[in-house]
């Protein structure tokens, strides 16, 4: 089990962002949180099994094809939340 702290810069807010990273943790049965903020980028905490958490990282990094653009992701390991169920919006 693995948790990071992710940062999300680029066109990522008001394009459908934080819902495409949900669904993408849920599909993977991923917990942890994604919301936007004020300097305009988006912070992400997803916690789960190693592979799961990369194939997440590497479909939030391409996007939906669409209107959503990455332009660069920032990882970092963090404390692991033993109790977290589920993955969820949060507010800034």
């Amino acid at each position: 089990m693995k948790r990071y702290h992710v940062i999300v810069e680029g066109q990522v807010q008001g394009v459908g962002f934080r819902g495409f990273v949900m669904l993408q943790a849920q599909r993977r049965r991923l917990t942890g949180t994604v919301k936007n903020m004020s300097n305009g980028m988006v912070e992400i905490f997803v916690q789960g099994e190693e592979k799961q958490i990369d194939d997440f990282l590497a479909a939030v990094a391409k996007g939906d094809g669409r209107f959503i653009r990455v332009d660069d992701i920032t990882v970092k390991q963090t404390e692991v939340i033993p109790d977290e169920k589920k993955f969820t919006y949060g507010w800034y």
